[in-house]
């Protein structure tokens, strides 16, 4: 199945989509590593302050020989057992001093020149944020590591709360922006809708112009295919001008050498006629031709039924003269979109063909379809087998010459249904001869869909 090509509010929404599914989330990205990294530095800098308290208050205890902490942290949870908040120094051997939180754990630390962070699990697996450090405690003679570690808890919640809250607002923001482009995109294409839809008028024969109250750019685009329009118009009133003054200037002749064939003997006067009959006949299928196609597209919509009354009533005179019922079903609201003329045309050669091979019926049925509408002419002649229908409809096709102009008749009526982009189809009738079916669409211009 062939893919239809994207309009273009599709592809503009597309483009935006796929460019805010990239920038976005790598904004997001950038951001929240920005806002962890700020969270984390000021948790550091806390982490620091209360390691610069710790050391501070470090002192050997002559008369206990141990380490000692000689001022308060001010901070309770290091009191309260496994609370998150410890601090620990340590001289890697037996001295060693921890804060009552710790109780019986001691944190994994690691010597450190230098002021060091690092991630930890501390006691019953929590995780923990550790400042490191060694200093130098008289009169121990190992340096004394001393370390700061507190719960991440508290860090990594503030940071999974910004980065919630920081996807619900750039989703937020991705589907404004996407609502507002959405909005910005039918605005700006309203101008091209109105050009499509008059462009669609001018298709079904609703409109001969284009509207030119348009911006700038559409207008200039209206006014130049309204020329063309306007042009191919003239073409065409010219070419049935044309058409029309060659078959007035053809018949004169044709009629004044039927005359004069009459004084002339027989055979040579039945082949002569003969071949002026066959003239007459080509001279009026190339005209109707060429007439037809000037037309084709640009027709105005017609009543089916109002149109072809002239016909049915004259065929039905005719009709009647030779004992065969003549019926007509064709809905008053039935419309197409082709020249009268040429409607006339088509549907006159079908039912002529159609009485000359009726025994006591002719039918003649319209209706709508999806695409558009349909004719269909039916007889109880003798009909005809497949090989038959397809050499009717090739051009010029006679399939008795003693009963003629059958095969020309259909091969015009097929010519005409072709040039406005329909299609006519032979079958056999329910009447128990031929049924001609004509198929035209709502509106030659418009390309069909590719299937």
């Amino acid at each position: 199945m062939t893919r239809r090509r994207l309009s273009l509010a599709s592809r503009l929404m597309l483009a935006t989509l796929s460019i805010l599914l990239v920038s976005l989330p790598l904004a997001g990205i950038a951001l929240s590593r920005h806002v962890e990294a700020t969270a984390t530095a000021a948790f550091d800098e806390r982490l620091e302050s209360l390691l610069r308290v710790v050391v501070a208050g470090l002192a050997w205890d002559e008369v206990a020989g141990e380490l000692v902490l000689q001022r308060d942290l001010g901070e309770p949870r290091f009191s309260r057992v496994f609370s998150g908040w410890y601090w620990q120094a340590s001289d890697g051997g037996e001295h060693t001093l921890a804060s009552r939180s710790l109780w019986d754990q001691r944190l994994a630390t690691a010597t450190h020149p230098e002021v060091a962070f690092r991630d930890l699990t501390g006691p019953r697996g929590t995780p923990l944020r550790a400042i490191e450090r060694d200093i130098r405690l008289a009169p121990l003679a190992a340096p004394l590591h001393v370390a700061v570690a507190i719960s991440r808890a508290s860090l990594d919640s503030e940071i999974v709360r910004f980065d919630r809250l920081l996807a619900l607002s750039l989703a937020g923001l991705g589907a404004l922006l996407l609502a507002a482009l959405a909005l910005q995109i039918r605005w700006g294409l309203a101008p091209l809708r109105r050009l499509r839809a008059d462009l669609r008028r001018v298709e079904d024969g609703e409109a001969e112009r284009l509207d030119t109250r348009l911006p700038e750019e559409l207008a200039r685009l209206a006014a130049a295919m309204n020329g063309v329009l306007e042009r191919d118009r003239r073409l065409m009133a010219h070419a049935r001008h044309a058409a029309g003054n060659l078959a007035h200037a053809l018949k004169t002749p044709v009629s004044v050498l039927t005359t004069l064939a009459d004084g002339i003997e027989e055979p040579r006067r039945g082949r002569l006629r003969e071949e002026l009959a066959r003239i007459d006949a080509a001279v009026r299928h190339h005209l109707a031709r060429a007439t037809a196609a000037g037309d084709a597209g640009l027709a105005p919509r017609v009543a089916v039924a109002e149109v072809l009354a002239p016909i049915v009533e004259g065929l039905g005179r005719l009709a009647e003269r030779r004992g065969i019922v003549l019926r007509v079903a064709l809905p008053a609201t039935l419309r197409v979109r082709l020249d009268p003329q040429d409607l006339q045309e088509l549907a006159g050669n079908l039912l002529d063909n159609a009485l000359r091979w009726a025994s006591r019926e002719v039918r003649l049925d319209g209706g709508e379809a999806e695409d558009g509408v349909w004719l269909a002419v039916e007889d109880d002649g003798p009909g005809m087998d497949e090989a038959q229908r397809q050499a009717a409809l090739g051009r010029g096709a006679r399939l008795d010459e003693q009963r003629s102009q059958s095969g020309l008749g259909l091969a015009i009526v097929g010519e005409l249904v072709a040039l406005h982009g329909g299609e006519l189809t032979l079958a056999r009738s329910a009447l128990g001869g031929l049924a001609a079916r004509v198929r035209l669409p709502a509106s030659p211009l418009r390309e069909r869909d590719p299937g």
